[in-house]
């Protein structure tokens, strides 16, 4: 009995170090922050909603929101439950998108495209937030719909879960990856000669 309730003790403490390595490497970012009045008998109980976004720009990426009475405490609450709902985004080469894909929650409208070395991050708001601590560095991103950033970050992140690796594909078509590679290059040669006439 002894035996076991140390063995519990030291997984617990190694539990808590990984925990504090994992939070190391995460980089949040706070998007937005609204105040939010509620009537009551007595006049206005006012809180403070915050939207956050955490990553560890390697592919993973998740966003909270929490309401607190204080600011600090709406942002921890909020950076908890992004690090809860974080999801994992194949890229090509580390640095861009795999597919041109659309994304929609609500009126909020996106569409997200692969991009060439030395592009950059062309993206406006809290989806430029969700692509850097995604880690993606050439990106070119369009918000068609709404411009509220809880509908802009929630088809941002329809968006992304689309997104497949040739190596994903390849498994579930019996294909080789080679084959999925070598048609996306024949693919994109033909816009190419295009703007070349």
């Amino acid at each position: 009995m002894a035996r076991n309730e140390e063995n519990r003790g030291r997984g617990g403490r190694n539990r808590g170090r990984d925990r504090e390595e994992q939070a190391d490497e995460l980089v949040d970012k706070l998007v937005h922050i609204n105040r939010v009045a509620k009537t009551v008998k007595g006049g206005r109980n006012f809180q403070f909603a915050a939207l956050v976004i955490v990553g560890d720009q390697k592919g993973r990426v998740g966003f909270g929101q929490g309401k607190a009475r204080e600011v600090p405490e709406a942002i921890r609450k909020a950076t908890d439950e992004a690090k809860k709902s974080m999801i994992r985004v194949p890229l090509r080469e580390g640095r861009t998108l795999h597919l041109d894909t659309p994304g929609r929650h609500g009126a909020g409208k996106v569409i997200l495209r692969a991009a060439p070395p030395g592009t950059g991050v062309i993206a406006g708001g809290p989806m430029r937030a969700v692509l850097e601590t995604l880690g993606v560095q050439d990106v070119v991103a369009k918000s068609t719909g709404t411009s509220n950033p809880y509908n802009m970050i929630r088809a941002t992140f329809d968006a992304l879960k689309r997104q497949r690796s040739p190596r994903s594909v390849a498994a579930k078509r019996g294909l080789k990856v080679g084959d999925i590679v070598a048609r996306r290059n024949d693919g994109a040669s033909a816009p190419e000669a295009i703007e070349a006439q």
